[in-house]
């Protein structure tokens, strides 16, 4: 009897598992039916001027507006990170040892949370080499840790959330005079497809 009883459990964990595995691939499926675009110029330009359009003048707005070439080429979605990052900065080297500035970064990578951030960080290694890599998102991370550390040190990358990067410009933790690029993560969907663009506080 005992054995029987200890038999049953396992195979509900089993079929749990099944279930599990079931619901990601449903997902998936959602997303191989809508196949993701690489983000362009307008599309940035388009949000702007939808999130100021209210709150500011025509004149304001027209300040707003970027010309192309203050746009890298958006990956085609052939290239792994890193080697996008490899083909946009051919001169990363020399910019990485240039920089001495604490409190700043040259490149920034937004992404829409945490969890993205980390894969991020971790799809970049062929890239970043020995560089330092700063992380800049809430989870388990309090803002004033964040910025002693940028006030102590000299990063390189920084790889974050828009609402603490906000948070840390706004205080003055994080200062954007020495950014040279800054990486938008435009077609990544979460668990609710949403992209980072589709999220209303970003």
């Amino acid at each position: 009897p005992t054995e029987c009883f200890l038999s049953q459990p396992e195979e509900k964990q089993e079929s749990t598992v099944k279930a599990k595995k079931r619901k990601k691939k449903k997902i998936s499926n959602i997303l191989e039916k809508s196949p993701p675009k690489p983000g362009v110029p307008e599309d940035l330009q388009n949000l702007l001027s939808q999130h100021f359009g209210a709150k500011r003048s025509v004149i304001e707005i027209e300040e707003l507006k970027l010309s192309d070439s203050c746009f890298l080429p958006a990956n085609d979605l052939t290239h792994s990170f890193s080697s996008y990052l490899k083909e946009i900065c051919p001169k990363w080297a020399k910019l990485r040892k240039n920089h001495n500035e604490k409190k700043s970064v040259v490149m920034l990578v937004i992404c829409s949370s945490a969890l993205r951030s980390l894969e991020l960080i971790k799809s970049m290694t062929a890239f970043k080499g020995d560089c330092r890599v700063l992380k800049l998102f809430a989870k388990h991370i309090k803002i004033k840790e964040q910025i002693n550390m940028l006030e102590k040190g000299v990063f390189h990358i920084g790889v974050g959330t828009p609402g603490r990067i906000k948070a840390l410009v706004e205080q003055d933790g994080l200062c954007l005079n020495s950014t040279k690029y800054m990486i938008l993560d435009w077609n990544w969907r979460d668990q609710k497809l949403r992209r980072m663009m589709d999220i209303p506080e970003v």
